[in-house]
């Protein structure tokens, strides 16, 4: 079997308000998808990171690894991600490279699971599951009436486990009295303080018990004051979406920076390397709840990821609804928990029609 076609598809898919309110100051929601074909006439999908350079993902994709990439071997994953590694090391073993190497490497394991007519999970040696829990990822509001709205939503459908991306106390204290004290909150500030204001926010914050802190401080590679800022505030940490390759995560857990990992399939390096960052943070003692907020092949592969680690605990939901779903059935999240596909791969068929609709580049 040899790849015969690599294909990136950018798309643009609005936001649907339909139930609550759920602003998106980004406009419309853009995807990266790649699909890879083999001269069997098989097809794997895989998503990369797409927000704020979609273009400059989707054109290294197109212009850099499609060509590595032609008449190779698709089962040969590791050699293939090797050699992604090797030739664009030159551009920076980070952003805009290693998104696109991530989704190059989720649709090669997408080819293997459905070669094997497997679901991923049980290709990656997961235990027999139908689904694996999940949490509820709010948008930033502004508005108090549009987050108590949101929150309120999330714990009626069965989530009791909701994500804040506030950055004040007073908008944490409302969704604290809103969604009561049984309900786990968490809250990510992507990286918004320096480390003295940031143990400042976390003794403000600590009445609302917060069940993590994530990315507290910037820059986020600063692993001595995320270290520092939890022994001292003695709230958990998460962070790690913004850390690309397993070797910034071993820096990370050497430095017990964090009690959470948050690796992002579609950022970190694919499923590859994912599987790397999972097995050194169980090594460490450290769990693993990774960054998700995706509706395509990143999601699915989140999934499969989780129930197959035993490190890992959630798949993040980001909380709202798109237009459109790039499946022909779109994942299902239900009552707290996200279900698994039961088809091979990845376990989702992807609608060419929304595709063709939504696709801004190809």
């Amino acid at each position: 079997m040899k790849i015969v076609d690599v294909q990136p598809y950018l798309l643009a898919i609005p936001i649907k308000e339909k139930d609550f309110p759920a602003p998106w100051v980004w406009g419309n929601f853009n995807q990266v998808l790649v699909s890879i074909t083999t001269d069997d006439g098989m097809t794997g999908f895989g998503e990369a990171f797409g927000y704020f350079a979609p273009h400059a993902v989707f054109a290294i994709i197109k212009h850099l690894l499609r060509p590595m990439l032609i008449g190779a071997d698709p089962a040969s994953i590791s050699a293939l991600m090797d050699r992604m590694h090797r030739q664009t090391h030159f551009l920076g073993r980070s952003g805009i490279t290693m998104f696109a190497i991530s989704g190059v490497d989720i649709a090669l394991w997408d080819i293997a699971a459905k070669s094997a007519g497997l679901p991923l999970c049980r290709l990656l040696g997961g235990a027999e599951t139908d689904k694996v829990p999940a949490y509820a990822s709010l948008v930033k509001y502004k508005d108090m009436e549009h987050l108590q709205a949101a929150a309120l939503h999330a714990i009626h459908s069965g989530y009791d486990l909701i994500k804040l991306h506030q950055t004040d106390d007073e908008s944490v204290a409302i969704a604290r009295r809103t969604v009561g004290e049984r309900i786990g909150i968490t809250l990510d500030v992507n990286c918004a303080w320096e480390p003295r204001q940031a143990l400042e926010m976390a003794r403000k914050l600590a009445p609302h018990d917060l069940y993590w802190l994530e990315e507290p401080i910037w820059p986020p590679e600063d692993f001595k004051s995320l270290a520092d800022l939890g022994r001292m505030s003695g709230v958990s940490i998460a962070a790690g979406e913004n850390a690309q390759t397993v070797s910034p995560f071993k820096e990370m857990f050497e430095s017990r920076a964090v009690t959470y990992a948050q690796p992002s399939v579609i950022k970190v390096g694919g499923i590859s390397e994912w599987r790397k960052v999972a097995a050194l943070a169980e090594a460490h003692n450290v769990r693993v709840n990774p960054h998700s907020p995706y509706f395509g092949p990143g999601l699915l592969a989140t999934a499969h990821l989780v129930a197959s680690m035993p490190v890992a605990d959630w798949v993040e939901y980001l909380y709202v609804t798109l237009e459109a779903s790039v499946f022909k059935q779109a994942p299902r999240f239900e009552r707290g928990y996200f279900y698994l596909p039961p088809g091979p791969g990845l376990g989702l068929e992807v609608d060419m029609d929304v595709i063709r609709e939504y696709c801004v580049a190809s």
